[in-house]
């Protein structure tokens, strides 16, 4: 299980770890664009830092690896920022399939990865479907798990035979679940050993507050970011976690 040993937080602390991530963040820096981030050095000795881009956007930097998660030209100017070498993409919805994003965040080395609807609206895209597992780099191993919608009401945003893919994200030792438009689904009992977990709450397409607060608990990693939060009051999850210390929830601007 991955103990962070030192959190450093927000835009101007360079993280442990060798040049090629600091040159990266300041590329980031560089573009003329601000993002929130958070920046930690993982047991392991890696430097980690996650980039905060907007609702269901995000960017990781791993040592020198760049990797975003649906990217959308409608949150940052992708062609300013560092080429990445693995893009995942969730689900074919327009607020996380953005072909321009892609082609303009992909270099010649970059892989970018996705569900079958995905790779049926951008040929580019390698499928991958629940249940497949990719190596994906040096040290970078890609799970895809499934992402469905569970009560009545919502299951025509995402229906569980459509194969929407989460995420969980393997560097080295270090595992973080991204899991796309999902509700609590049964498949989470199964997700092991994970140190970093994001988790959709905006109504009505994916989690309510209860429902997230559950899944956290489920999936049990100490650090917790709510993304995809729309209008959702979500300092209420620290709340209804107060009585799990050991989860930290982080919030940050991600509606």
């Amino acid at each position: 299980m991955l103990l962070i040993h030192a959190i450093l937080i927000l835009t101007n602390i360079t993280p442990m770890g060798d040049r090629g991530h600091a040159r990266l963040l300041r590329e980031f820096e560089n573009s003329g664009q601000q993002f929130t981030r958070e920046s930690m050095t993982t047991k392991d000795g890696h430097a980690l830092t996650v980039v905060f881009l907007s609702h269901a956007s995000l960017g990781f930097i791993w040592d020198d690896k760049v990797i975003y998660v649906d990217p959308l030209t409608e949150y940052a100017d992708y062609s300013a920022l560092p080429t990445a070498d693995l893009v995942l993409v969730t689900h074919e919805h327009y607020d996380h399939l953005d072909k321009k994003a892609l082609d303009d965040v992909s270099g010649p080395a970059t892989l970018v990865v996705g569900s079958a609807g995905v790779a049926r609206e951008y040929p580019k895209a390698k499928r991958m479907s629940p249940g497949d597992r990719m190596p994906a780099g040096e040290g970078i191993t890609v799970e895809a798990v499934p992402a469905y919608n569970v009560l009545e009401h919502q299951l025509q945003f995402h229906p569980r035979e459509r194969g929407d893919n989460g995420y969980i994200l393997n560097l080295a030792s270090t595992r973080i679940y991204v899991p796309g438009d999902t509700e609590p689904i049964p498949e989470m009992e199964g997700f092991t050993d994970i140190d970093i977990m994001f988790l959709p709450v905006n109504q009505p397409y994916t989690m309510t507050i209860e429902q997230a607060a559950r899944a956290a608990r489920t999936i049990g990693a100490p650090i917790f970011y709510p993304y995809h939060t729309g209008d959702t009051d979500i300092g209420k999850l620290k709340e209804m976690l107060a009585d799990t210390p050991s989860i930290s929830v982080r919030i940050y601007p991600m509606e």
